[in-house]
């Protein structure tokens, strides 16, 4: 057998950059290894032998297909066995799933099957603990059979400081959620693990219950619990179509599954194709934005010692070390990885050649870690295929396109993991509606429509997304790949004035503000791989660079610049990314009385702050409202319609979201309501501050006293000659306006509003700035400290609600049973004395208990404090009361050390909101 060594020496004969094929070296050690002629994943068992056994293997369909069924689900990998095992739990009779091989036969046969119960993101770890509970527990007392679950631990190996900080970050949050991890120092480690070498190590994070999944282990007891509660597991049945009707409303639903052995009448189709995904979604008219690459690990022959050591993350060094048996499987993630340009659908039990150029990286990095892996022999290599989405989270809900058909695919090789929390939320999502959780992001709705068919920003930010997965999460990272999509009518002459942009949904938006020079985001050069030249003297990259801390940036007086420039004077904010919807119709006052929780009917001129709920009363959007007159000339600013009509301003990252959400209540009321987007056709200026009316007394033909044009209304006004509509609106907490101007017009009135702000102190300012004011005034952030399983109550905004009314809205009798039982949970707003940066996860401590984490947390530049926001419970389980808030002693936990809070009931910054109503 050839050894890990060897392999790393006949690649360093090679150049890394040279196509594979040239890599004679290489060639020659794989067939020395041997792995070309049969190439075995490290399992015991898997069902592909089965699969090899003729007389196991029917020609036709394991079983007769049914003519109908409530659900069908396509795929039978970790994900499609999860969704039926959880759709049988909820009682969903008469469930199918349809695999057109064996179970596990695409890509979860070789998984590695790792399960890291910490991640940076709440709802992740929560994700993983529901599915380390399936395998580890329900399975097997449901059914009495082991799922090949082996808890040997996890070990994140820390080789730089802010590696370690990221660790220490994740061991916090841990504390919220109970999962039990510890920060060693490289001493402790070699004790846990003689065979490691610590010498370059600032330390390691161990959580003792991570493990590892067996996946023919586990999908087989999926399906059997499944089974044993009325589901059909069909294998050997590939699917060939989905058959679609257009309903009496022009909206598409689906109605069969074609395969070749039959057809299945059913309203919901449950798309779990894994790498084929794109291949099924295409039966249906449903874009699926992911793509296939290789994706490899080899198993090393037996190593004296290694037995019961915990599986190993060497992020610095982008390689993991799983622990098989008294063996180890070695892989990670690179830079260059190969895509797999034309899926196979006779792809099964297959695997790839092995690239060990590609490869070799891994190897550098997995014997600087454990030294004797240099004399170790390679028994096997596993190399097959995985999927991957632009932004490496999965893709799930109901898609937009087409009723019925939802979406639970593009796993990024954690399908195994993720498996059980993803399996448990669309199942609910099918059931119910919506998941219990908030899967925002995971839900194929955040893609904008432009993006999910567009093959070069799908592929640049699945590659970037894959390349940058061991990378240290930063809280102001932004990609490099798949930029430039989507462009205001503003964004060279911001770009000239020194922007440093962020990227939201395509939409290039103002970051901050560099004054000295511009830094134009380049095209992706893929970080030099597959023959692209790297950018040097990149002066967004070094920007970006500045980023990579958990401490303060470099530019941070810049953005404090930003800040009490809009306190003290006044600054301008480009926000032309925003969508912009207007809903008209017969039913559109019916429409907006159900959508919106606030009271939007009012006359003409009038703007609402609003939310728009789910069924559970949970928070789905926080957006402005604003009623229209009718009229019969048509403009941007102002569509043709008669009745009624109104205008809706969204966040831009959160635009597609706010669209399908309002989309999919329209058809399920049978609302006669027209929605039109506008955002492209307009942009968007908000002018805020205390010199903020005399600024643009000089640019608009209004009167803007308060008398003439009180808060929360809207006028159709001139600037600098160019019709715009005008808001009286803030989100920073000032004196301000908001201009939503005619794409052509933007460049022109945003030069007359700076010519006339020059004498007042005008600046320009970005959403870095937008963060930190408006965390001052409390004011929320959607998918912050706001989400779809926040309820506007919970979160403080209960007058966002027309409870008082007799108007029935969506959410109405949920939020109602929760103000009958008490509020289990409570936003509450923190100030911690001390000038220490936070940025969300931190724990919060009440008088020496843990009782929530940190949503959102920014520097307050006008108080000189850090501001966190968060939800927190009662330990004892009773309801949050105003009284348990205000009676605690606070602290936020960052990185391992607490600090002293202060809790707030009001905001911190102008509590009785003098500033908006122009008094200072």
């Amino acid at each position: 057998m050839a050894s890990l060594s060897r392999a790393l020496r006949a690649a360093a004969a090679c150049p890394r950059r040279r196509p594979p094929a040239r890599c004679l070296g290489l060639q020659a050690l794989a067939r020395e290894a041997g792995p070309t002629a049969e190439k075995n994943v490290p399992y015991q068992r898997t069902l592909k032998e089965e699969a090899q056994d003729p007389s196991a293997v029917p020609q036709g369909p394991s079983q007769p297909l049914p003519s109908t069924a409530n659900v069908v689900v396509i795929g039978g990998g970790s994900l499609g066995c999860q969704t039926l095992y959880h759709l049988a739990k909820l009682g969903v009779s008469g469930a199918v799933l349809l695999e057109r091989e064996r179970l596990t036969s695409g890509t979860t046969w070789h998984t590695a099957g790792l399960l890291w119960q910490l991640r940076p993101s709440d709802v992740e770890v929560e994700l993983l603990a529901h599915t380390r509970r399936v395998v580890s527990r329900d399975l097997e007392e449901e059914t009495g059979l082991h799922t090949g679950w082996i808890q040997n631990g996890g070990l994140f190996i820390a080789s730089n400081r802010q590696r370690l900080d990221e660790y220490k970050r994740l061991m916090t949050l841990g504390k919220a959620y109970g999962v039990e991890s510890h920060v060693l120092s490289p001493a402790e480690t070699k004790t846990l693990y003689p065979l490691m070498n610590v010498d370059d190590l600032y330390g390691t994070l161990y959580v003792p219950q991570d493990g590892t999944m067996d996946p023919a282990g586990t999908c087989t007891t999926l399906t059997r619990a499944a089974a044993a509660r009325g589901a059909k597991v069909i294998e050997n049945c590939p699917v060939t179509g989905i058959r679609v009707r257009t309903d009496d409303f022009g909206v598409r639903r689906v109605v069969a599954v074609e395969t070749e052995h039959g057809s299945i009448q059913t309203p919901c189709v449950v798309n779990c194709a894994g790498v084929w995904a794109s291949a099924v979604g295409q039966m249906a008219g449903v874009k699926v934005p992911l793509v296939a690459m290789h994706h490899a690990y080899v198993v090393t022959e037996r190593i004296e010692g290694i037995q019961n050591m915990p599986n190993v993350r060497d992020h610095d060094a982008s390689v993991y070390l799983r622990l098989q048996g008294d063996a180890l499987s070695v892989g990670g993630y690179e830079a260059n990885p190969i895509f797999w340009e034309k899926v196979s659908d006779k792809f099964s039990f297959g695997l790839f050649d092995l690239d060990w150029d590609v490869f070799t990286q891994h190897i550098e990095g997995a014997i600087n870690r454990v030294p004797v892996l240099e004399k170790t022999g390679i028994k096997s290599t596993v190399c097959g295929p995985e999927s991957f989405t632009p932004d490496h989270k999965p893709l799930m809900g109901e898609a937009p396109e087409l009723r019925g058909f939802f979406l639970g695919c593009g796993f990024n090789s954690a399908g195994m993991m993720l498996g059980g929390g993803c399996g448990q939320e669309l199942a609910h999502w099918i059931v119910h509606g919506r998941p219990e959780k908030d899967m925002y992001g995971y839900d194929i709705r955040r893609f904008h429509h432009s993006l999910t068919d567009h093959t070069r920003w799908i592929r640049e930010r699945s590659h970037e997304s894959y390349a940058k997965n061991y990378s240290v999460v930063f809280p102001h990272d932004e990609p490099l790949a798949g930029r430039n999509m989507r462009k205001d009518p503003l964004h060279e002459e911001l770009l000239g004035q020194g922007c440093v942009f962020q990227e939201r949904q395509g939409w290039e938006r103002p970051g901050w503000f560099n004054p000295q020079g511009t830094a134009p985001v380049l095209q992706y050069d893929y970080y030099g791989a597959y023959g692209n030249q790297a950018h040097r003297e990149y002066a967004y990259g070094k920007l970006l660079g500045d980023e990579y801390t958990f401490d303060f940036p470099p530019h941070h007086h810049l953005i404090q610049k930003e800040c009490l420039a809009c306190r003290g004077a006044a600054a301008v904010f480009n926000m032309s990314y925003f969508g912009k919807f207007y809903l008209l119709g017969a039913d559109a006052k019916k429409a907006a009385d159900w959508l919106f929780s606030a009271a939007v009917s009012r006359p003409p001129g009038a703007t609402v702050y609003t939310c728009m709920l789910n069924h559970r009363g949970g928070t789905e959007s926080d957006l402005t409202v604003s009623r229209l007159a009718p009229g019969t000339q048509a403009s941007p600013l102002a569509p043709a319609f008669e009745g009624d009509g109104y205008y809706l301003a969204v966040g831009g990252a959160v635009a597609q979201h706010n669209w399908s959400h309002v989309t999919t209540v329209l058809q399920d009321q049978k609302f006669q309501c027209q929605l039109i987007d506008s955002s492209e056709d307009l942009g968007m200026l908000s002018i805020q501050g205390p010199a903020s009316r005399a600024i643009l007394q000089d640019v608009l033909d209004a009167d803007l006293s308060n008398e003439a044009f009180p808060f929360s209304t809207h006028q159709l006004v001139r600037a600098a000659g160019h019709m715009v509509r005008a808001i009286r609106l803030s989100f920073v907490g000032e004196l301000g306006w908001e201009l939503h101007i005619p794409r052509e017009s933007c460049v022109p009135v945003y030069r007359a509003v700076m010519a006339a702000g020059a004498k007042h102190g005008l600046v320009n300012a970005g959403y870095r700035a937008i963060d930190s004011l408006s965390i001052e005034k409390g004011y929320r952030h959607w998918h912050a400290d706001l989400r779809s399983d926040d309820s506007p109550l919970e979160a403080g905004l209960a007058f966002t609600c027309k409870l008082k009314s007799q108007i029935p809205f969506l959410g109405r009798e949920a939020l109602e049973k929760q103000q009958a039982k008490g509020l289990y949970r409570r936003l509450v707003c923190l100030m911690v004395e001390e000038q220490v940066p936070m940025f969300g996860l931190e724990a919060i401590w009440r008088n020496g208990q843990v009782v929530g984490h940190v949503r959102r947390a920014d520097f307050g530049f006008s108080v000189n404090k850090t501001i966190a926001y968060g939800y927190i419970r009662n330990p004892s389980g009773e309801p949050v009361s105003l009284d348990f808030v205000k009676s605690g002693d606070y602290a936020l936990e960052r990185m391992g050390v607490t600090y002293a809070a202060q809790v707030h009931l009001k905001s911190p910054f102008d509590p009785d909101n003098k500033r908006v109503k122009g008094i200072y």
